[in-house]
């Protein structure tokens, strides 16, 4: 995983708890505090709303419960904690069933800016506050819901819809782009280059997306964007099964960047 280090998962506590050690929490101080900053001019205000509605800070790690309860209140949703890579069942499982999988283990102070696998910064921290946001939702159990329902190629095509939105989506406010995904939103560097000159930005429209390949271990050298969560949350009222068909049909665009390093293939589980 990552650059070298084998990260353990933690295991809860009888009263659902993971006790985190100092240095753990330190390391979460670290990344929330430059985060926050960057993100605060360039993320979407539904976003920055999410983060104050879970009182996220920088003292310490969050509380697995205290994130449950706050976002049952708020939208019926949960997190559940997990190791990192998890099974792809599971993974459609879990958000059919409005819980959103957050790994136990935050990294090492040594991969500080950048780690393959998500860790639990990366998910309480880039995805965990627009879970504050009911089209936000509504898009994640839907999504996990038709996931139950594909196998082989046609689930890893519907996954590029996830990764071009909930990990790696933009959304337009009024003459710009703001950030939405959990991708960019946990990665210092990322959350700078996605709105500098140099990528690409299309609006987001299905058939093209679910052409697009992707790599999971490079800057994202398109992005799609959004104009609103409720366009995301409709996004999948069509027949999804016959776009994927028709993108398998077309055959997928020419890809970005060189085909090497980690595919697409290894993220599903992974996210």
């Amino acid at each position: 995983m990552g650059k070298g280090h084998v990260y353990t998962a933690k295991v809860l506590n009888k009263d659902g708890s993971i006790i985190y050690d100092e240095q753990e929490h330190e390391t979460w101080s670290i990344l929330y505090k430059r985060q926050v900053e960057l993100v605060k001019p360039r993320a979407c205000e539904q976003y920055l709303k999410g983060i104050e509605l879970l009182n996220f800070g920088p003292d310490q790690i969050p509380d697995y419960r205290e994130v449950n309860k706050n976002l049952n209140t708020l939208t019926g949703w949960g997190v559940k904690p997990v190791p990192a890579l998890i099974p792809a069942d599971e993974f459609f499982d879990l958000l059919a069933n409005k819980k959103f999988p957050v790994a136990s283990f935050i990294r090492v102070p040594e991969e500080l800016d950048y780690l393959e696998e998500p860790d639990l910064f990366h998910e309480f921290f880039g995805h965990c506050p627009l879970l504050t946001n009911k089209d936000y939702c509504g898009f994640m159990e839907k999504f996990g819901k038709l996931g139950q329902k594909l196998k082989g190629k046609e689930r890893m095509r519907l996954f590029r819809l996830f990764w071009f939105t909930i990990e790696f989506g933009l959304i337009k406010s009024q003459n710009t782009h703001l950030i939405y995904g959990g991708g960019i939103l946990s990665s210092k560097g990322e959350t700078v280059y996605s709105l500098e000159p140099g990528p690409i930005i299309k609006e987001l429209e299905i058939i093209d997306c679910l052409r697009t390949p992707f790599r999971i271990d490079i800057m994202q050298p398109l992005y799609f964007s959004i104009s609103s969560f409720n366009s995301l949350f409709k996004l999948l009222d069509g027949d999804i099964n016959a776009a994927i068909k028709q993108a398998i049909e077309l055959g997928d665009h020419e890809a970005l960047f060189e085909k090497k390093g980690k595919i697409e293939s290894q993220s599903m589980s992974s996210c």
